[in-house]
This record gives structure tokens, sequence and C-alpha cells, in this order.
């Protein structure tokens, strides 16, 4: 079996010049893994329908299966980068410069000595080289390289879907029917006409004529209409409906925002709207069915929910899981006199802009009291 042929390298590779190579091959592997971080994220996104290309949303199950393949490529990112950290610290940490020379050995012994003065004679023959001296000990290692900066944190999961919208509750009951008014008494009834007198017997013989038939009495004057009874409560008396069909744009900070809902106004006697049409007050206490919408131009990561009287009213909200452009939601609930209800906008995390659809109930809100 032939041993492998290494090609030779011209100008020959230094140490500094091959620690320098293998960092640089380190950092093209970082910049590898970073275009394929961006990749998975933009995967995620297409799925999720926030990158164009998609003719139909994603179903759940396909959204899930793409969800465990960027899971599993970032595990592998994440081993991956892991070495790339342990390779980098080791060559940081390797000497550039071989250690110190070891110390010299010791001089060989002299040559035997000359003889007695006489004739000179040739040149001797240089006496035999004395033995190396003992290789050095090798030199101390160098110190540590600086450890290397951690990597990135991984990107956070998707959200989960949102849970199907519950059941509406049902219709609370009828009010009571309103007690029927007392009936007028009747009319006095006329007095009956007088008999009219009999005849006289007729002779014998021949049938005597037959009396005339009395007048007849007149006909009584008719008794006066008994008063018509109070009609029963009508809690739908208690009403109101408003909306906003402007397209407005909607600036939306982190605590949530009222929406403006100026237009089409229908609103019963005991129900009032503040001056930027954002707070309706209801005078009238009661138990009040109260629905509204909201539809904007692009789906958005937002929740809406109601605000009664200062407070979130939980059971109205639709929390911020997924990006959505239609908002719905009704409830029942019981309200004191001098109530206010407003309808309200909050983002997920961050701030940003609602544009609510024109020309149409960019947004509404519905107000009936039940009883």
């Amino acid at each position: 079996m032939s041993q492998p042929k290494f090609p030779q390298i011209d100008p020959p590779l230094t140490r500094e010049g091959s620690l320098n190579e293998i960092i640089s091959s380190i950092a093209s592997e970082e910049l590898s893994l970073s275009h394929i971080l961006n990749a998975e994220g933009e995967k995620l996104q297409y799925v999720l329908g926030t990158l164009p290309g998609l003719s139909e949303a994603a179903a759940l199950e396909e959204v899930m299966r793409v969800n465990q393949s960027v899971h599993d490529t970032l595990s592998d990112v994440v081993s991956q980068q892991m070495m790339l950290s342990s390779k980098l610290g080791a060559a940081l940490s390797a000497p550039i410069l071989p250690g110190a020379t070891g110390p010299t050995g010791p001089t060989g012994p002299t040559g035997p000595a000359e003889g007695a003065t006489g004739a000179t004679g040739p040149t001797g023959a240089a006496g035999p080289e004395g033995p190396a001296g003992a290789t050095g000990s090798t030199g101390p290692d160098g110190a540590a390289g600086v450890t290397g900066a951690t990597g990135p944190t991984g990107p956070d999961g998707i959200a989960g879907l949102t849970g199907a919208t519950g059941p509406t509750g049902p219709d609370g009951i009828d009010g009571a029917a309103g007690a029927a008014g007392p009936a007028g008494p009747d009319g006095i009834a006329g007095l009956t006409g007088a008999t009219g007198p009999t005849g006289p017997d007729g002779a014998a013989g021949a049938v005597g004529a037959a009396g005339a038939t009395g007048a007849v009495g007149a006909t009584g004057a008719t008794g006066p209409q008994g008063a018509t009874g109070a009609s029963g409560p009508n809690p739908t008396s208690t009403a109101a409906f408003a909306a906003n069909t402007q397209g407005s744009s909607v600036l939306v900070p982190l605590g949530g925002t009222a929406i403006p809902l100026p237009n089409a106004q229908v609103l019963s006697a005991d129900i009032t709207a503040n001056a930027g049409n954002t707070v309706f007050t209801v005078a009238t206490a009661g138990t009040y069915q109260i629905s509204y919408h909201v539809n904007t131009t692009l789906s958005l990561l937002m929740g809406t929910r109601l605000v009664i009287n200062g407070v979130n009213n939980t059971a109205s909200t639709i929390a911020p899981l997924v990006s959505t452009s239609r908002f719905e939601n009704q409830i029942k609930v019981n309200l004191p006199a001098g109530s206010t209800i407003t309808l309200q906008i909050y983002p997920a995390a961050l701030a940003g802009t609602a544009v609510l659809v024109g020309g149409g109930a960019g947004a509404s809100l519905t107000i009936i009291r039940l009883s």
C-alpha cells in the first residue's frame, strides 16, 4: 500500500500562518451557520403567511411539521456551534513560538601534552572531536488564549395557534309581559218602551181589527270607554349602536387604546357618548348584551377587549396569539347605573398602528338591555 503524498506548498506555511488559516476557516463556518438560521426563519414566515407565496393558509398539521423541521435544524446548528467554539478556543490557546534553546553541553577533554622539545616535526593529527552535549529541556508552554465569546441565543419558537372561539351563551329570558289594563264599565241599558193599549173586543161575528203595535222604546246611551291599561316594561328601549366607517389609522401603544366610533350612531335617551366617541355611559341598571366587531386592512399581532367601568373585561378579550384582521366577540353582563363601556385594541409586545377598513364597518359596538 503506497504512502499518501502531500503537495508542496510554496512558500511553506509557518506555524503562525497555519493558525491564521484555521481561525479563518472557523469564521467562514460561522457565516454559513448565520445563513442557515436566516433561511429557517424565512421558512417559518412563509408557512405563517407573513411572506408572500402561499395561495391558501397552511393547515395546523403542516405548520407543526415545519416547526419540527426547524427545531431539528436548530439543534444541529447548536451542536456545530459548540464544536466551532471548542476548535476556536484550541486555536487561540496554541503557542506560536517554540520554547527557548536548552543550555550548551560541556566541552570535550583536552588532547595529550606535547613531547620534549626537539626538531620541529610534522604537524600532528588533530585530536578527536569531543562528544556532543546533552539536548536542552523543552521550554514551558505558552499562556492559554482568551476564551471565545458566547454564541448568540437561538430564536424563540413560534407562538401556538389561537384556540377555537367558545360557543355563544344562551339568550336571556324574555321580560315579563305588562299587566292588562282594567276593562271599562258597561254602559247603562236604555228604558223599555211602553206597551200599546189593547184594542176593544169586536162585535160578535166579524173579527175586530188588531190593535196598533206600540212604538219601540229609544236605545239607551252607550257607556264611556274604560281607560287603557299601562304598558309593561320594555327592556329593549335601552339600546345603542355606533361604528367607525372612516378607515381611521389608530396608533396602538403598549397599554392599548380606545377605538373612536363616531359614525352611524343610534343611541337611546339613557345611553350617551363622550366628545371623542370612545366612552359610552349607560344610565339604567340591568342585564346587558354587548357585542363588537373590528376589521383591519392587514393581519396584526394585536388583541381586542371591552373596558367596563375602567376594568378590562376578560370574557370579552381576544388575546393576540396569532396575526389576524378580524376581531369579534359578545358577552352578557350585569351593569349598575352610570356604567361606562369602551372598545379597546392593544398590541402583543410592541407598539404599532392599526388601519381600520374604510367605507364599511371598520369597527362597531352594540349595547342592548335585556332586563
